[in-house]
């Protein structure tokens, strides 16, 4: 039996791909074989050994400790795109909102009185205060071009606006989804210069935290719209405050309120909503249950934020998955170690990823306690499985 310990609510479609003829699943569980959790925060939570892998439903890791568990050889799982549906409807919606200046409307005619006889007249007088703007056009700028980015960059093209991208690191997946006319810019600063609207969708870390700052901000457009729905930390709120009270910056939407900005007449808050559709949850679970299911059974290797992409199809009687620090003749002393004890290798494969390596063979017949006991003494071996 394999124990899949959860957190958070994980949807039904997801925990309904373990059979439950080989796996445990409950949010408490003795010695579970993996994690898999949503916006729970694993910095906090003690990890058994017995943890070979974490799944989060959801593209963000910031709330799992990736570095402690590569040192332990725990594979983390994500669901890049499972979401991205969801997160571009929520931009596109947020985009409409704000060129429309929707919402101050909204709550405009929520503050009259309809019982007064000139409330046509209030109403027809106020309308001049929320003129916008259209979207053909204009430029949209994103920042990130993966699953997210591109949906957003292709359903604004399908709006008529001219769409301009920078990734440094764009794959070449995304590239083939990307429209053939959304222009890829050379830095970050390309993209602030010239959007007028400009959208986030990159992963929190050293390079992006405040990448929209003081001084990219006042490169902005007047009248732009800031956009960002990906992490808590991306935008400098304080300086975009203070472009929002000088008029400089048309509206914000963000994803991630702050006591600050929360009931600013410029700012669009929303309370976390950017994968929170019954859909996404669903395809988010779906994936990830799928990926621990192949890593835990076969030790396939799909999206996953610490070990390399790597599958292999089932050949010979046992299956050894191996995670070693990525070191000189790691692969040649497993099969040093294996020719010496008389098993035969059908077939085997090996990638590295940054400090990690992973090697996945079959080999004929069983293998003994002795021999497994050996391989998992080599240098540098952090975890070693038979499937």
């Amino acid at each position: 039996m394999y124990r899949i310990q959860t957190f958070n609510n994980i949807a039904i479609r997801g925990l309904e791909r373990y059979p439950r003829e080989t796996y445990e699943v409950a949010s408490s569980l003795p010695d579970p074989d993996a994690f898999m959790l949503r916006s729970h925060n694993l910095h906090e939570t003690p990890i058994p050994d017995s943890v070979v892998a974490v799944g989060r439903a959801g593209s963000g890791v910031n709330n799992i400790p990736v570095d402690l568990l590569s040192e332990r050889g725990v594979a983390v799982f994500n669901a890049p795109g499972a979401n991205a549906n969801a997160v571009k409807e929520l931009v596109i919606g947020g985009l409409l909102l704000a060129a429309r200046n929707l919402i101050p409307a909204a709550e405009y005619l929520r503050g009259l009185d309809g019982d007064l006889p000139d409330f046509e007249k209030r109403v027809e007088d106020g309308k001049k205060r929320f003129v916008g703007f259209e979207l053909p056009g204009r430029t949209l700028g994103v920042i990130g071009l993966g699953a997210i980015g591109v949906k957003i960059a292709n359903a604004a093209r399908g709006l008529g606006m001219h769409v301009i991208g920078y990734d440094p690191k764009i794959t070449v997946e995304s590239a083939w989804r990307l429209a053939s006319d959304v222009e890829r810019a050379r830095s970050v600063d390309a993209v602030v210069s010239q959007a007028d609207v400009i959208t986030f969708h990159v992963p929190l870390n050293d390079q992006t935290r405040n990448i929209l700052d003081a001084t990219r901000i006042r490169s902005l457009k007047p009248g732009a719209i800031v956009i960002n729905l990906a992490r808590d930390g991306i935008v400098d709120d304080t300086a975009l405050g203070a472009a929002l009270d000088a008029g400089r910056v048309h509206a914000y939407v963000s994803d991630f309120p702050t006591p600050a900005l929360i009931r600013h007449p410029r700012v669009i808050t929303l309370p976390h909503l950017g994968a929170s559709t019954v859909e996404s949850e669903e395809n988010c679970a779906v994936m990830i249950a799928d990926q621990l299911r192949d890593y835990l059974e076969h030790g396939n290797v799909v999206n996953s934020v610490n070990l390399p992409a790597l599958s292999l199809e089932r050949k010979g009687d046992s299956r050894l998955a191996i995670v070693n620090r990525n070191l000189p003749d790691r692969v040649g002393q497993i099969s040093h170690v294996l020719g010496q004890n008389g098993v035969n290798i059908v077939h085997l494969v090996n990638e590295s990823r940054g400090n990690l390596a992973y090697t996945l063979l079959d080999v004929e017949g069983a293998v003994d306690a002795a021999t497994a006991e050996a391989i998992a003494g080599i240098d540098g071996v952090l975890r070693f499985r038979i499937l």
